[in-house]
């Protein structure tokens, strides 16, 4: 056997110790022989590479993983003139307030079977019977001395009295101000939204912010409903959204106002103009619901006490959602309604009953599914959407 020559050996330890492998070597003893036979040129076609496999171990060439992409904090629509937007499409909801009661009262007589129906409509779009029965009497005063039969007579006519059905008095205003205390510390304005699971509660807390970051206004989250696992979650995904942080718990069950309190002194110490507390919405226990709400405001009121507890209602619940508003309004001293889903079958004439009802008014309502169609609630600009 003839012996490998030296000049071999050192080439293939020079390829090996290179990292080319067997492949290498294979390719560079070839291109050798063939620098021999042509008298030191490379005459041989080029041979096609053999891919290697990389190391597994890491290289400092190996282009680093690009790093995750902050997520965009968008911009809330005004909400100057949100109402105005969203009242369109209360119009085209087809609400029982609207053109079937104009369509009844345009009759050139109206008979006893006419108010009866007016009198059903105004009821199954849940006014209530004490409300309906207000209305249906000044119509028909109004409608026999007046002798009011135009289209157009008619429904400034009902307008009229809903506006005045709906209370335009009513203080409707947020109470998102921060305070001052008596040392010179700075207290932020506290809101806790309370209400049932499945209307819209943790929904409504992230859309509220928007409404208050639109308006210029700094925001904390709490998010103090720790019993069910994807409230924390869902609250902090609104925040985020909005450039808002959350102040949390890092377990299932946690204590709520504790959770409550932190928020609420995070933004004293940071200077936060509002505190918003989403709570937890069970119902099955009274009295379990009356101490934990309890718990969370005095908690928290050791920082500073709460200027706003909304409870938020679903519209389309009618009477069930009344019942809700009684409980809560006797645990939590409510003083706004946030009336979610008027889209749709729309039942808006709960905003007569529940107001009637509480002594509390109706300061926000949510039109739809979209981020930012929760709007301050303004009487006149309601009445014309369900009148269309």
């Amino acid at each position: 056997m003839n012996e490998l020559p030296w000049i071999e050996i050192i080439s293939a330890v020079v390829v090996l110790a290179g990292g080319g492998g067997i492949a290498g070597l294979l390719v560079a003893r070839r291109r050798r022989r063939a620098e021999d036979q042509g008298g030191g040129q490379a005459t041989v076609e080029r041979q096609p590479e053999v891919a290697v496999e990389p190391e597994v171990s890491p290289s400092p060439t190996r282009e680093a993983p690009s790093p995750t992409r902050e997520a965009t904090v968008e911009t809330p629509a005004p909400t100057a003139g949100r109402l105005v937007r969203l009242r369109d499409r209360l119009a085209r909801s087809g609400s029982p307030l609207g053109a079937r009661l104009l369509s009844v009262l345009s009759r050139d007589s109206l008979t006893e079977d006419d108010w009866d129906e007016i009198e059903e409509e105004l009821l199954l779009a849940d006014v209530g019977a004490g409300p309906t029965t207000e209305l249906l009497e000044a119509l028909r005063t109004k409608v026999r001395v007046l002798g009011v039969r135009e289209p157009a007579a008619v429904r400034d006519l009902l307008r009229s009295e809903l506006v005045a059905l709906l209370d335009p008095a009513l203080d409707r205003t947020l109470r998102t101000e921060p305070t001052t205390a008596d040392d010179g510390t700075h207290l932020p304005a506290v809101t806790l939204v309370v209400g049932v699971n499945g209307t819209g509660k943790t929904t409504t807390v992230g859309k509220l912010a928007r409404v208050l970051v639109a308006d210029g206004r700094s925001v904390v989250l709490g998010a103090a409903d720790t019993f069910r696992a994807a409230a924390a979650d869902q609250l902090t995904t609104w925040g985020d959204r909005v450039g808002v942080p959350t102040v949390r718990s890092d377990r299932e069950g946690a204590d709520p106002a504790s959770v409550a309190f932190e928020a609420v002194a995070r933004g004293r110490d940071e200077k936060i103009d509002v505190v918003l507390v989403d709570t937890a919405g069970r119902l099955q226990n009274k009295a379990g619901l009356m101490d934990e709400l309890g718990k969370i405001v005095r908690v928290s009121s050791k920082v500073a006490a709460p200027s706003e507890v909304l409870l938020v209602l679903d519209a389309t619940t009618g009477q069930n959602g009344l019942s809700q508003a009684r409980v809560f309004a006797e645990v939590a001293g409510v003083t706004g309604i946030v009336l979610t889903k008027l889209d749709g079958t729309a039942k808006g004439g709960i905003v007569v009953q529940v107001q009637r009802e509480l002594g509390v008014p109706v300061k926000l309502i949510g039109l739809g599914e979209g981020s930012d169609d929760l709007a301050p609630f303004d009487v006149e600009e309601f009445v014309d959407g369900i009148l269309g």
